[in-house]
Parts: structure tokens; C-alpha cells; sequence
């Protein structure tokens, strides 16, 4: 039966009950269809194939359950806050996926059956529009996520979208000046001091989070180290006046650095060389955060202080 609802929004990852009804399958359709395991309900009105959706990671079914939502409510709201940034690609680290953020152009307001409908407080060059209908621009999405998500969150997000060249500092600041009544003003303020679009990764803006709650001096990133006309590398950071490098590791990093044909033994055994090359060329030290330190941020402070101290 599943291929009677082709061509409605099925096809996309989801399908809306009024669809299916049009088709001319009814309720009691649709409930033996999820009792034979063909659906899923993924919200009141709202099914896709079982199969499908159990394929899916975390981001990418609140991406089909956004557009669901998007669907019901059509052209009253736009897809807004974290699920704007999730549908952008930006990265999940501190988000709470349960529920979809909607931004009413008119009204809202309130939290209802996993969808947070937030006041329309938006202005023209907030907006933007897709296929599936309006959204928040970059520029405003990061600055909403900001209000809703932890500092260290919402570094995280912002620095993602600024290493994309989505926005730049210039423009969140502007724009933040003119919604300075939110409540929570002060730690918008206090990411956008702190954002940086050299911070590569997650796991690199976590770093530059914890060196300044640390109250560590602030690294240069993305360093170039250089013999002469010939780069040696690109450091993630790096105190040159302190002659400290950091390095975050990670097994993402790993992954990126494969060559075709080269084992993940390989990539790590290139790097010992790349690693051995910059010591050689700087005479700075060197630190390998990994991701486990950051849930250890004590030690991992414990650390970069001693080296740092033993550098000057």
C-alpha cells in the first residue's frame, strides 16, 4: 500500500495524514499499515516508512520531523532556532532534538506537542526561502541559538557557521545591537567575543571554551608554519610567544587525513612525521588534546598551565 502514496510527501521522509487521506486511505488504514510495522507515527498527523525513518541518525530525523511541521503549519511560520541550524547542516553538539522550533511571523509564543513556537520578532533580512518554505538566515539562526543554547553550545554553533562563511562577526554584531532585549543578552554577547571562524571542529571551539573559562591566553589558530617558502603545516593553535602548539585529535581528523589506499595506520604514522617536522622547524612544544579530555577539563587545564608555565 505503501506505493499508493508515492508522489505525496512520503517521497520526501515523511507522510501527512491529510495526504493520505486524499489518496483514500483512511484512519484505520493508516493504524494497520504501523501495527504491521509498514509506518511509524512520528507525531500526531505525521507517519513515515518504519524501515526509513530507523536508517536515519538523531539530525536527520529532526530534519524530516522539521519539514513535517513545516507542511501542518505552511506559511504562517518559519523553521527557526536549532532546527534551522540542523537543516543547515551545522553541527548537533548540545542541542535537544526532541522538539522543533518554529518562529510564527505573526504571534506564537508557546510550547505545544514537541514544537517550541517562538514570538514573531522578525524582520526581512531575517527570512529566507526554500522549496519547503521560509527560514531564519544564517545571521539570525545563530544569534537565536545563541539565546536558547549554553555558551560553550553556542560557540560551537557559531564558530561552524563562521568557518563556513554563512555570516561573519561584522554581521552578528549588527544585528545583535538591535535585539539586545532578550533576556539573555549577556551570553550572546560573550560567544560573539569569543567566536572564531579558524576553529575547525567541535571538538576545537570546545577547546577555545575551556581555555578561556580557564582564564588561559587566547591561541592564534590556524597557524602557518613554514621553512622557508615551503608550509610544513597548518597548526590548529599556537602561543608563539609562549612557543606552544596544540593539536586537537580526534578520530574525525584521522579520517580526513586518508589518502586513497592508506590505512588508518598510515594517516597516524604521517602525522608523527607532520608533528616531528613542526617541533624540528619551530622549536615549540607541543600538546595533543583528544576528545575524552574535554569531559576531564581539570587535568586537561592541570596540563596546558604546566606547559605553558615551562614555555615562559
Amino acid at each position: 500500500m505503501l506505493s499508493d502514496l508515492m508522489g505525496t510527501d512520503v517521497a520526501q521522509g515523511f507522510l501527512l495524514r491529510r495526504d493520505a487521506l486524499a489518496c483514500g486511505i483512511d484512519d484505520n488504514a493508516l493504524a494497520r499499515m504501523v501495527k504491521r510495522g509498514e509506518l511509524v507515527r512520528i507525531r500526531h498527523g505525521v507517519y513515515a516508512s518504519r524501515a526509513a525513518w530507523g536508517a536515519l541518525s538523531g539530525p536527520q530525523r529532526h530534519r524530516v520531523h522539521t519539514r513535517a511541521v513545516q507542511a501542518l503549519y505552511g506559511e504562517h511560520v518559519a523553521v527557526s532556532h536549532t532546527s534551522q541550524a540542523i537543516a543547515d547542516g551545522a553541527p548537533d553538539w548540545g542541542h535537544d532534538l526532541r522538539s522543533v522550533h518554529l518562529t510564527h511571523l505573526a504571534g506564537g509564543g508557546r510550547r505545544h506537542a514537541g514544537i517550541v513556537h517562538h514570538e514573531g520578532s522578525l524582520r526581512v533580512p531575517d527570512l529566507s526561502r526554500s522549496p519547503e518554505g521560509w527560514h531564519t538566515t544564517p545571521t539570525r539562526t545563530v544569534l537565536d541559538c545563541c539565546n536558547l543554547l549554553s555558551t560553550e553550545a553556542g560557540l560551537v554553533l557559531a564558530n561552524w557557521y563562521l568557518h563556513q562563511r554563512l555570516t561573519t562577526v561584522e554581521e552578528l554584531e549588527a544585528r545583535y545591537v538591535e535585539l539586545q532585549r532578550s533576556p539573555r543578552t549577556l551570553a550572546v554577547r560573550m560567544v560573539l567575543r569569543l567566536a572564531d571562524a579558524g576553529a575547525e571542529s567541535v571538538g576545537e571551539s570546545r577547546f577555545l571554551y575551556l581555555l578561556w573559562r580557564a582564564g588561559l591566553p587566547r591561541p592564534v589558530l590556524q597557524w602557518e608554519v613554514r621553512d622557508g617558502d615551503v608550509l610544513v603545516g597548518i597548526v590548529d593553535a599556537v602561543w608563539p610567544e609562549l612557543g606552544v602548539m596544540a593539536e586537537f585529535d580526534g578520530k574525525v581528523k584521522y579520517d580526513r587525513l586518508l589518502k586513497p589506499g592508506q590505512s588508518p595506520a598510515d594517516a597516524v604514522f604521517a602525522e608523527k612525521v607532520r608533528e616531528d617536522r613542526l617541533r624540528e622547524v619551530t622549536g615549540f612544544r607541543m600538546i595533543r588534546p583528544i576528545w575524552s579530555d574535554l569531559d576531564r577539563p581539570d587535568r586537561l587545564v592541570q596540563r596546558l598551565r604546566r606547559l605553558l608555565f615551562r614555555a615562559a
